[in-house]
């Protein structure tokens, strides 16, 4: 029997546990002048000066940070599109303002200007264009909406690093942009994040926000790096077949949803959870500063897989492969797919499951749709059916041969979905 294929691959270092040691040896496992150096070289990355660059615990803290520097009025009303990852608008309200959904061209999966213009009112302050799956927004029309209707942008890059619109870099068009290191993110640092911010007045505020607050204990960044230990080893594909795959496959069976259990329960972020308001440890950035330089051959690997699968895919009736507008680089943290009409995906993707390919339903979610935000203004029509691709596994960690397999059971599935 072949090794099942897991949806989800982490990008990993081959030197991750000397790296840890070496910063335990020096005594920097918290402290340490990595996290410097780890901003400085993210900043140059991005053309920015180092200043621009700060680490936090989470990206969606970084976020949060920013927010509070910016000092909006309380209230006011900032734009996320309706198919995002619901902890960001929900730290927005957190940090005192008003969230609003726009819809998505269901085509990129990218928010709408067009949605975006028509949700503007006298009390909108800011724009939030999400990069979702690793493909740039349209950044020319929401920078123009911004400013005839002086707002400010502020970018979710938590999928895009390494990702351009016209040649530059996401997260260096609006006033500040967030990413994310979580262990399965474009940069693996087994969690943390980063804002960039261009103005360097409002960057000190954010700064010093986050310097005020306290250092993780050493336990805490222990048991984070094991849990990102053993997630590298389940995720391996024999490991993966005789553990968790397993129970995906008989949750295919019974229509249960397992995934319930993977990700972060949804509920109010006020208060912040305690772990939420620590810093960056030394360790985590200096894997990053090591991941930084993998990166492009990383996403160079992503985008070849995921071409692949394209072309395999190509000529099967009302199939509908990723969108990339000509002007766009896609890095493809998410490679998103739909079947043709007259299928239905769950039943595709548990076709897909039982031929040993784990395929994901949504990796994002539909905020609108949740009792959470039920009182938010939205619009989501185009949202809701981007929610109905199918996720398929072409990160950069698999092989030519497990790329191959991907692409060509998907490619049997869907076409025999027409017949």
């Amino acid at each position: 029997m072949r090794a099942a294929i897991s949806r989800y691959g982490a990008r990993v270092l081959r030197n991750t546990e000397e790296i840890v040691e070496a910063c335990k040896a020096r005594g920097e496992f918290i402290r340490g002048p990595q996290i410097a150096a780890f901003e400085a070289a993210f900043a140059r990355r991005h053309g920015v000066d180092a200043a621009s660059a700060i680490t936090a615990a989470y990206g969606r803290m970084a976020f949060y940070y920013l927010l509070k520097a910016l000092d909006l009025p309380h209230g006011s009303e900032i734009i996320f599109p309706s198919l995002t990852f619901w902890v960001v608008p929900e730290l927005a309200r957190a940090a005192g303002l008003t969230v609003v959904f726009a819809d998505v061209d269901p085509r990129t999966f990218d928010v709408d200007p067009d949605s975006i213009e028509r949700l503007i009112t006298d009390k909108t302050r800011a724009i939030v264009p999400t990069h979702l799956y690793g493909l740039p927004c349209d950044m020319d029309r929401i920078l123009d909406i911004a400013a005839r209707h002086d707002l400010v942008v502020l970018e979710d890059c938590a999928h895009a690093l390494g990702a351009q619109y016209k040649g530059r870099p996401v997260g260096t068009f609006g006033a500040g942009a967030l990413f994310s290191f979580q262990t399965l993110k474009p940069l693996n640092c087994y969690g943390g994040g980063l804002v960039l911010v261009s103005d360097r007045a409002v960057a000190a505020r954010v700064r010093a926000l986050i310097e005020a607050l306290p250092w993780p204990s050493e336990k805490r960044v222990a048991d984070r790096l094991l849990v990102g230990r053993l997630q590298r080893i389940f995720i391996k594909p024999w490991v993966f077949s005789i553990s968790l795959f397993p129970v995906l496959w008989v949750s295919a069976l019974i229509d249960a949803n397992p995934d319930v259990f993977l990700w972060e329960k949804i509920r109010s972020l006020q208060p912040l959870p305690e772990q939420y308001a620590e810093r960056f440890p030394n360790v985590q950035a200096a894997i990053g500063l090591e991941a930084l330089t993998h990166l492009d051959a990383w996403t160079a690997q992503a985008q070849a897989n995921a071409q692949y699968v394209t072309r395999t895919l190509d000529g099967v009736a009302g199939v509908q492969p990723p969108s990339v507008p000509p002007d766009r680089t896609h890095v493809y943290y998410q490679y998103c797919v739909y079947g043709p009409a007259t299928a239905k995906r769950d039943e595709l993707v548990v076709r897909c499951v039982r031929r040993g390919i784990d395929i994901e339903t949504l990796h994002v979610d539909v905020p609108p749709d949740m009792e959470l935000f039920a009182s938010a203004p939205a619009e989501a029509n185009g949202a809701r059916r981007a929610a109905q691709a199918m996720q398929i596994p072409i990160y950069a960690g698999l092989t030519r041969e497990q790329v191959t397999r991907v692409g060509e059971t998907v490619r049997d599935v869907l076409a025999s979905s027409t017949t």
